[in-house]
């Protein structure tokens, strides 16, 4: 009888058979195996902890910029190309105050026109020259100062008039034939109060709402023919408090932007403000005001021109020094290659949002 092997199993044509049967069952044993144990489980190459922080949220995006001048189309934009006289109050942008038959306010004229637009002080807007304004609050308190100011300036520069001049008409009569852009200030919590008094008629912070809109109407019915308003009521009154509350503030530029006005702020390079045209100043020229101080800030002034292309530059009140050198700062001017501009021609369109 014939040996029996590992080699006799697979040997002949039935040999061959049974390998490949065997070959099969093993491939198929295998294949189960990996099945049921699943894939191979990798271990996590070496390297620095994991951070088990939570993953930052999601911050809310800031208010978007204003967009420049230049993109808001020209019947929307303040200000005046053609030169000449500040153009007269206009009926057709006065409308009566509510429960008065002699007071009237500002308004947007039937035709689209606007006060920021007809009383403006003329300025060719094509100028590449850089630009810079200011702004001289406190006219019409003192009769003598305030006539000092308005015939001995340059018309670019634009006035801001008290609510508590007493019979100011003749100075705005002058201020028009002059070319000077005005404004009407707005007195309004300053700081320091009550050692700094923005006056009886004043948008407080303790006041309702229904009480500063009424002394908003009062100021804004007191004169005629201004481009806007202004918080700079005087040397020391800003209304910075009032002004630095933004429910309390917004409230006033609705109203502006509902009547066509623009808004000048006077805290040094504040936010822009959204609802209505505004800008902030960058300078206050007259503190302290003696003739040295004031000759620097004044060239400060027209270094941020320089800089910045556009700056505002803020006289608390019409002194005579302040006059005097703000005159001779004006004659060199042209040989600063500067632009003398009114406000009207510095103001940006309002910020979108809702907050300052």
């Amino acid at each position: 009888m014939p040996g029996w092997g590992f080699g006799s199993l697979f040997s002949g044509w039935n040999g061959l058979a049974r390998f490949w049967i065997c070959l099969v069952a093993l491939l198929a044993i295998c294949g189960a195996t990996l099945q049921i144990l699943g894939p191979p489980q990798h271990s996590p190459p070496p390297g620095p902890v994991a951070d088990a922080r939570p993953p930052p949220q999601p911050q809310p995006a800031a208010p978007a910029p204003a967009p420049l001048a230049s993109q808001v189309p020209p019947a929307q934009r303040p200000g005046r190309s053609t030169p000449g006289p500040i153009a007269d109050p206009d009926p057709a942008l006065l409308e009566p105050m509510a429960g008065s038959t002699t007071d009237l306010l500002p308004r947007i004229a039937d035709d689209g026109r606007m006060p920021m637009q007809v009383y403006a002080a003329g300025f060719d807007g094509t100028s590449r020259r850089p630009r810079v304004g200011l702004l001289i609050a406190g006219i019409g308190l003192s009769q003598s100062d305030s006539e000092a100011a308005i015939h001995s300036l340059p018309g670019g520069v634009t006035l801001a008039f008290s609510p508590y001049a007493q019979s100011p008409a003749k100075l705005l009569d002058d201020a028009r034939l002059a070319e000077h852009e005005y404004l009407l200030s707005i007195p309004m919590e300053p700081q320091g109060f009550p050692l700094n008094d923005p006056g009886p008629q004043a948008l407080m912070t303790s006041a309702s709402p229904e009480q500063n809109h009424a002394r908003l109407d009062w100021a804004l019915s007191r004169m005629r023919g201004y481009v806007g308003v202004t918080g700079a009521l005087g040397a020391g009154l800003l209304g910075e408090r009032f002004a630095s509350l933004p429910d309390e503030l917004q409230p006033l530029l609705a109203d502006l932007a509902h009547r066509g006005l623009l808004y000048v702020d006077p805290r040094q390079n504040a936010a822009s403000l959204p609802l209505a045209w505004n800008r902030s100043v960058d300078l206050v020229i007259d503190t302290p005001d003696d003739a040295a101080a004031i000759d620097d800030k004044l060239a400060q002034l027209s270094r941020l021109a320089h800089t910045r292309f556009i700056a505002l530059g803020l006289a608390t009140a019409p002194r005579p020094v302040t006059i005097q050198r703000i005159a001779a700062w004006a004659d060199g001017l042209t040989a600063d290659r500067l632009a003398l501009a009114p406000v009207s021609a510095l103001v940006k369109p309002p910020a979108k949002g809702t907050g300052q």
